[in-house]
């Protein structure tokens, strides 16, 4: 479990004092996660029935993402207040163990142990763990789950997965602690671009694909994954300062040389696929050694961007994983 919190993508054109509320200015959370095929047909049920029921019991809106040949997850998506969307996932979860009972020994709902896997924007990692682990301890100790932080972003996306483990009950009152953080602190997830798995396995068969689903104001409407990616901006629509934000990323410094390119090839092409402005600090901004990457451009600009660097920092540490195994297989 991760002891300390990554740095985070701020974006700076949002106005002060609005960091506990929505830009809506209503408090909606929008939370995903990631479950099995299986999994998903419980949560639909016949016809609809289950995820119609669920609406009508909670007021969330809820959906789960297209069937694709050949994928074994999808991706759950629920919105609603804080409260509606923890009992709308703690409801799912106890669904879910009396459909999948995982042992010969008949056990309630609310005694039997499982996991929900949801999507957490990389620049909101640090508001969930806190400093030092802080904030991720207290709602264990106050919610009774356990949760396991990855360390690692999700393929095409800027996501990660936390694994909040627990009784249904534990679960919803985790998600409920997890949510107030993610609307306390919405601003960082700007600009977050979701996790697909269709498109995460083109990429794996080597079939690879631009589509990306970015993720506007940090808010998702209704769980559709078939957003397209946004060209890049018109000179005119760029031009306007009121349609510009900025946001900062901090990228490991080992990792800078493969987004720049030889001669400045890759963060060229970077900018001129996105259409935004991308500056690179010349020195580290702290002790860990990162450096900072501001990115100036519109929301749909900058999504892009960062779809783009996260692409290629994945690419990056794909060749280096391929050349240690190589080097591994070579020695004697």
């Amino acid at each position: 479990m991760p002891s300390d919190s990554p740095n985070h993508a701020r974006d700076s054109s949002s106005p002060q004092g609005s960091r506990s509320t929505s830009p809506t200015g209503r408090d909606v959370l929008t939370l995903r996660a990631l479950v099995s095929t299986r999994d998903a047909g419980v949560i639909i049920g016949k016809g609809g029935k289950n995820v119609a029921d669920l609406r009508e019991q909670t007021g969330v809106k809820a959906g789960v993402s297209r069937v694709v040949t050949g994928i074994h997850e999808r991706v759950l998506s629920i919105t609603g207040s804080v409260e509606s969307v923890a009992k709308a996932y703690a409801l799912i979860i106890a669904q879910l163990v009396d459909a999948n009972p995982t042992s010969p020994t008949v056990s309630t709902s609310s005694t039997a142990h499982t996991s929900m896997r949801l999507l957490i924007s990389h620049n909101l990692m640090g508001t969930i763990i806190g400093r030092g682990g802080l904030k991720i301890k207290a709602i264990q100790d106050g919610s009774g789950a356990r949760m396991v932080a990855s360390k690692e972003i999700l393929p095409q996306s800027t996501e990660r997965v936390v694994d909040v483990q627990g009784s249904p009950e534990a679960i919803g009152r985790a998600i409920e602690e997890i949510g107030r953080c993610l609307l306390e602190d919405w601003e960082r997830g700007l600009g977050t671009v979701l996790y697909d798995p269709g498109v995460a396995d083109e990429r794996s068969t080597g079939r690879r694909s631009h589509g990306y689903q970015p993720n506007y104001n940090g808010k998702r409407a209704n769980g559709d994954s078939n957003a397209r990616a946004p060209s890049p901006p018109s000179p005119t629509t760029a031009g306007n300062p009121a349609n510009l934000r900025t946001q900062n990323i901090s990228i490991p410094s080992d990792m800078v040389g493969c987004i720049i390119g030889r001669g400045g090839t890759k963060i060229t092409e970077i900018r001129r696929l996105s259409g935004s402005k991308i500056s690179i600090a010349k020195a580290p901004h702290d002790e860990t050694g990162e450096r900072m990457f501001t990115i100036v451009g519109t929301p749909e600009a900058n999504e892009k961007a960062l779809f783009l660097l996260y692409n290629q920092l994945e690419s990056e540490k794909e060749r280096r994983v391929g050349k240690e195994h190589q080097s591994q297989e070579e020695d004697p």
